[in-house]
């Protein structure tokens, strides 16, 4: 008993330490994700869209900058829709902190309130948008960061494949979401040169549950070009066949945009 007793302090502090190794690796690698927002203004006229763009390029994403936002991706729809006419401006956060914060520095970015005047007191009729649709995703473990496609066409000519895969249960979504990360298909993208921006899981959302990942392609016939070597690579089909990742997609919607020029994607 004496011995183990003189032990205990040892034990003590050898189990502390790994406790706290334990749960530090755990929230650093839960840190190092990105947390993403996607916001979708949607819009009317021609007007509205320039009001836009101007505050975008003039006052939105100058301020995000200033607060530590590196990269802002603004993209418009290559085939509108004359009725909801839309602009997806994605923002990478690299803490939930910043996500919930950064809104709340801007208010206090004179600069930004100067310059974003048109956009921030608009009156109650004559918005420069009809509404503001908000997305919330957090980064796969396995693509923690997101990245700026080193393209090589014409920016004008660029695609933007923005893709969401919604899953009939939470249980399938879940293997939809081990496919992407344990089965690693975002290897075959990384094959194939596909250009991934980001992948992520949605955490707030309106067509949950669901993941969505972007893409880019240097045009549209790259595109084309390249999902047809991933829908017949080997490792692909042959994740295709495996039994746990049976019917984990009841619905896949793929948006085709293209990069503004101000945009930092």
């Amino acid at each position: 008993m004496k011995v183990l007793y003189k032990n205990c302090p040892v034990v003590l502090i050898a189990l502390f330490v790994f406790t706290t190794c334990l749960f530090s690796g755990i929230y650093a690698q839960a840190a190092s994700q990105y947390y993403y927002q996607i916001k979708i203004y949607h819009f009317k006229t021609k007007t509205q869209e320039d009001r836009l763009d101007s505050y975008f390029q003039n006052a939105y994403l100058p301020a995000l900058h200033k607060a530590g936002v590196k990269y802002v991706g603004v993209f418009k729809v290559i085939k509108q829709d004359s009725l909801d006419r839309k602009i997806y401006v994605f923002i990478p956060y690299r803490t939930w902190d910043d996500l919930e914060n950064t809104d709340q520095k801007l208010l206090k970015d004179q600069q930004y309130l100067d310059a974003g005047k048109d956009y921030i007191d608009a009156a109650y009729n004559n918005s420069p948008y009809s509404r503001i649709e908000t997305i919330i995703t957090r980064a796969f473990v396995n693509a923690p960061e997101p990245n700026v496609p080193n393209l090589t066409g014409k920016k004008a000519d660029r695609v933007y494949e923005l893709r969401s895969y919604e899953g009939a249960t939470e249980k399938l979504h879940a293997s939809k979401l081990k496919m992407f990360n344990v089965g690693n298909e975002m290897a075959i993208f990384k094959k194939y040169n596909m250009n991934g921006v980001f992948y992520s899981e949605v955490i707030a959302g309106s067509h949950m549950p669901n993941l969505m990942y972007m893409t880019a392609y240097n045009n549209k016939q790259d595109n084309i070009d390249k999902w047809k070597l991933f829908g017949s690579d080997p490792n692909f089909v042959a994740l295709g066949k495996m039994p746990e990742y049976q019917k984990n997609v009841s619905h896949n919607e793929q948006v085709f945009l293209y990069p503004t020029d101000y945009s930092d994607y």
